[in-house]
Protein backbone atom coordinates (compact mmCIF):
# COMPACT_ATOMS: atom_id res chain seq x y z
CA UNK A 1 0.00 0.00 0.00
CA UNK A 2 1.64 3.60 -0.53
CA UNK A 3 3.21 5.24 2.55
CA UNK A 4 2.06 8.01 4.52
CA UNK A 5 3.27 10.56 1.36
CA UNK A 6 4.41 14.12 2.63
CA UNK A 7 4.94 13.35 6.11
CA UNK A 8 7.90 15.50 7.65
CA UNK A 9 7.96 16.91 4.35
CA UNK A 10 10.43 20.00 3.44
CA UNK A 11 11.27 22.49 1.01
CA UNK A 12 9.80 24.24 -1.66
CA UNK A 13 7.68 23.40 -5.23
CA UNK A 14 10.21 21.10 -7.06
CA UNK A 15 12.01 23.34 -9.80
CA UNK A 16 10.27 21.10 -12.90
CA UNK A 17 6.72 21.42 -11.01
CA UNK A 18 4.88 23.71 -12.85
CA UNK A 19 6.51 22.86 -16.59
CA UNK A 20 5.06 19.58 -15.45
CA UNK A 21 1.58 20.62 -14.43
CA UNK A 22 1.29 22.70 -18.09
CA UNK A 23 2.91 19.52 -19.88
CA UNK A 24 0.57 16.94 -18.33
CA UNK A 25 -2.34 19.22 -18.58
CA UNK A 26 -1.82 19.72 -22.45
CA UNK A 27 -1.01 15.98 -23.35
CA UNK A 28 -3.75 14.42 -21.14
CA UNK A 29 -7.45 15.18 -20.51
CA UNK A 30 -7.59 13.14 -17.40
CA UNK A 31 -4.11 15.04 -16.19
CA UNK A 32 -6.26 18.09 -17.41
CA UNK A 33 -9.31 17.21 -14.80
CA UNK A 34 -7.30 16.22 -12.16
CA UNK A 35 -4.51 19.25 -11.90
CA UNK A 36 -6.30 21.99 -11.41
CA UNK A 37 -8.37 19.72 -8.43
CA UNK A 38 -5.93 20.19 -6.41
CA UNK A 39 -4.87 24.24 -6.67
CA UNK A 40 -1.13 24.79 -5.54
CA UNK A 41 -0.84 21.52 -3.51
CA UNK A 42 2.81 19.51 -4.61
CA UNK A 43 5.43 16.82 -3.82
CA UNK A 44 7.21 17.67 -0.62
CA UNK A 45 10.22 16.17 -0.50
CA UNK A 46 12.24 14.47 3.08
CA UNK A 47 15.68 15.74 3.37
CA UNK A 48 17.12 12.88 5.22
CA UNK A 49 17.88 9.96 3.10
CA UNK A 50 17.96 7.61 6.43
CA UNK A 51 14.48 8.76 7.52
CA UNK A 52 12.84 8.44 4.18
CA UNK A 53 13.88 4.96 3.76
CA UNK A 54 13.15 4.28 7.30
CA UNK A 55 9.93 5.30 6.80
CA UNK A 56 9.30 3.70 3.40
CA UNK A 57 10.33 0.13 5.58
CA UNK A 58 7.54 1.11 7.75
CA UNK A 59 5.45 1.63 5.41
CA UNK A 60 5.74 -1.54 3.26
CA UNK A 61 2.68 -3.81 3.05
CA UNK A 62 0.43 -1.94 5.47
CA UNK A 63 -2.60 1.31 4.90
CA UNK A 64 -1.16 4.38 5.31
CA UNK A 65 -3.20 4.49 8.22
CA UNK A 66 -1.23 1.75 9.92
CA UNK A 67 2.36 2.94 9.04
CA UNK A 68 1.43 6.51 10.34
CA UNK A 69 0.61 4.99 13.95
CA UNK A 70 3.78 2.33 13.90
CA UNK A 71 5.98 5.13 12.74
CA UNK A 72 4.68 8.01 15.71
CA UNK A 73 5.53 5.19 18.24
CA UNK A 74 8.81 4.84 16.26
CA UNK A 75 9.48 8.59 16.65
CA UNK A 76 9.04 8.17 20.26
CA UNK A 77 11.80 5.72 20.54
CA UNK A 78 13.93 7.36 18.74
CA UNK A 79 12.96 11.27 18.03
CA UNK A 80 15.95 11.79 15.58
CA UNK A 81 15.39 9.00 14.02
CA UNK A 82 18.92 8.53 13.39
CA UNK A 83 20.88 5.06 13.04
CA UNK A 84 22.91 5.47 16.06
CA UNK A 85 20.09 6.00 17.83
CA UNK A 86 17.74 2.90 16.39
CA UNK A 87 20.48 0.53 16.73
CA UNK A 88 20.63 1.51 20.39
CA UNK A 89 16.83 0.93 20.75
CA UNK A 90 17.68 -2.59 19.54
CA UNK A 91 14.99 -4.97 17.98
CA UNK A 92 12.60 -5.32 21.37
CA UNK A 93 11.89 -1.64 21.23
CA UNK A 94 10.98 -1.38 17.64
CA UNK A 95 9.15 -4.57 17.97
CA UNK A 96 7.07 -2.79 20.29
CA UNK A 97 5.93 0.06 17.75
CA UNK A 98 4.01 -2.27 15.93
CA UNK A 99 6.87 -3.89 13.65
CA UNK A 100 7.11 -7.21 12.31
CA UNK A 101 10.27 -9.04 13.35
CA UNK A 102 11.12 -8.79 9.27
CA UNK A 103 10.61 -4.97 9.51
CA UNK A 104 12.52 -4.61 12.29
CA UNK A 105 15.85 -6.46 11.14
CA UNK A 106 15.32 -4.64 7.21
CA UNK A 107 15.68 -0.89 9.58
CA UNK A 108 18.12 -2.48 11.83
CA UNK A 109 20.09 -3.48 9.05
CA UNK A 110 19.68 0.05 6.94
CA UNK A 111 21.13 1.79 9.85
CA UNK A 112 23.64 -0.31 10.36
CA UNK A 113 24.75 0.58 6.33
CA UNK A 114 24.49 4.36 6.99
CA UNK A 115 26.30 4.17 10.37
CA UNK A 116 29.10 2.53 8.96
CA UNK A 117 28.90 4.15 5.99
CA UNK A 118 28.08 1.42 3.27
CA UNK A 119 26.07 3.77 1.18
CA UNK A 120 26.89 6.85 -0.67
CA UNK A 121 24.84 9.36 -0.31
CA UNK A 122 27.07 12.36 -1.12
CA UNK A 123 27.02 10.75 -4.62
CA UNK A 124 23.29 10.31 -5.46
CA UNK A 125 22.56 13.38 -6.63
CA UNK A 126 25.17 12.61 -9.46
CA UNK A 127 23.40 9.02 -10.11
CA UNK A 128 21.21 8.49 -12.71
CA UNK A 129 17.63 6.67 -11.32
CA UNK A 130 18.71 2.71 -11.97
CA UNK A 131 21.82 3.35 -10.65
CA UNK A 132 20.90 4.31 -7.25
CA UNK A 133 18.14 1.54 -7.23
CA UNK A 134 20.45 -0.70 -7.54
CA UNK A 135 22.64 0.92 -5.02
CA UNK A 136 19.62 1.17 -2.21
CA UNK A 137 18.44 -2.66 -3.00
CA UNK A 138 21.15 -3.93 -1.83
CA UNK A 139 20.38 -3.25 1.95
CA UNK A 140 17.99 -5.86 3.16
CA UNK A 141 14.10 -4.79 3.26
CA UNK A 142 14.46 -2.40 0.22
CA UNK A 143 12.95 -3.63 -3.15
CA UNK A 144 12.42 -1.81 -6.16
CA UNK A 145 9.29 0.35 -4.63
CA UNK A 146 11.12 1.41 -1.87
CA UNK A 147 13.85 2.77 -3.55
CA UNK A 148 11.59 4.16 -6.33
CA UNK A 149 9.46 5.90 -3.15
CA UNK A 150 12.89 7.38 -1.94
CA UNK A 151 13.63 8.86 -5.85
CA UNK A 152 10.52 10.35 -5.64
CA UNK A 153 10.64 11.61 -2.18
CA UNK A 154 14.31 12.18 -1.15
CA UNK A 155 15.62 12.62 -4.52
CA UNK A 156 12.74 14.58 -6.06
CA UNK A 157 13.65 12.67 -9.47
CA UNK A 158 11.10 13.53 -12.17
CA UNK A 159 10.09 10.70 -14.08
CA UNK A 160 9.67 7.92 -11.92
CA UNK A 161 7.28 5.52 -12.51
CA UNK A 162 6.30 3.16 -9.70
CA UNK A 163 4.92 0.09 -10.95
CA UNK A 164 4.72 -1.53 -7.95
CA UNK A 165 2.84 0.36 -6.13
CA UNK A 166 -1.02 -0.03 -5.95
CA UNK A 167 -1.96 3.14 -5.63
CA UNK A 168 -0.81 4.27 -8.67
CA UNK A 169 -2.53 1.02 -10.42
CA UNK A 170 -5.50 2.15 -8.38
CA UNK A 171 -5.13 5.41 -9.82
CA UNK A 172 -4.92 4.90 -13.17
CA UNK A 173 -7.96 2.04 -13.04
CA UNK A 174 -10.50 4.62 -11.24
CA UNK A 175 -9.43 7.79 -13.52
CA UNK A 176 -8.47 5.86 -16.67
CA UNK A 177 -10.30 2.76 -17.11
CA UNK A 178 -13.64 3.81 -15.02
CA UNK A 179 -12.66 1.00 -12.10
CA UNK A 180 -11.46 -1.88 -14.58
CA UNK A 181 -8.44 -3.78 -13.28
CA UNK A 182 -5.33 -2.60 -14.61
CA UNK A 183 -2.22 -4.47 -15.92
CA UNK A 184 1.33 -3.37 -15.56
CA UNK A 185 1.69 -2.98 -19.65
CA UNK A 186 -1.78 -0.83 -19.34
CA UNK A 187 -0.15 1.60 -16.81
CA UNK A 188 2.94 1.64 -19.13
CA UNK A 189 0.64 2.50 -21.85
CA UNK A 190 -1.14 5.18 -20.17
CA UNK A 191 2.32 6.40 -18.72
CA UNK A 192 4.10 6.93 -21.89
CA UNK A 193 2.52 10.48 -22.56
CA UNK A 194 3.77 11.54 -18.86
CA UNK A 195 7.24 11.05 -19.71
CA UNK A 196 9.64 13.17 -18.38
CA UNK A 197 7.57 14.08 -15.75
CA UNK A 198 5.64 10.45 -14.45
CA UNK A 199 6.98 11.66 -11.00
CA UNK A 200 4.40 14.28 -11.16
CA UNK A 201 1.30 12.41 -12.85
CA UNK A 202 1.65 9.73 -10.43
CA UNK A 203 1.79 12.06 -7.62
CA UNK A 204 -1.62 13.72 -8.74
CA UNK A 205 -2.80 10.21 -9.43
CA UNK A 206 -2.52 9.37 -5.33
CA UNK A 207 -3.67 12.51 -4.34
CA UNK A 208 -7.40 11.23 -5.99
CA UNK A 209 -7.33 8.69 -4.02
CA UNK A 210 -6.44 10.66 -0.60
CA UNK A 211 -6.31 14.09 -1.19
CA UNK A 212 -5.09 15.06 1.86
CA UNK A 213 -1.38 13.55 2.60
CA UNK A 214 -1.25 11.51 5.91
CA UNK A 215 0.37 13.19 9.08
Amino acid sequence: MVIAKDNEAVGGVPPYWEEAKLELMKRDRIMNKLIPQFGDLHLRGHHDPFTTLARSIVGQQVTAKVADAAWKKLLAVSPKCAPAQIIKAGPEQLAACGLSKRKTEYILDLADHFKNKRVHTAQWDQMDDEAVIAELTQIRGIGRWTAEMFLIFNLLRPNVLPLDDPGLIQGISQNYFSGEPVSRSDAREVSANWEPYRTVATWYLWRSLDPVAVE
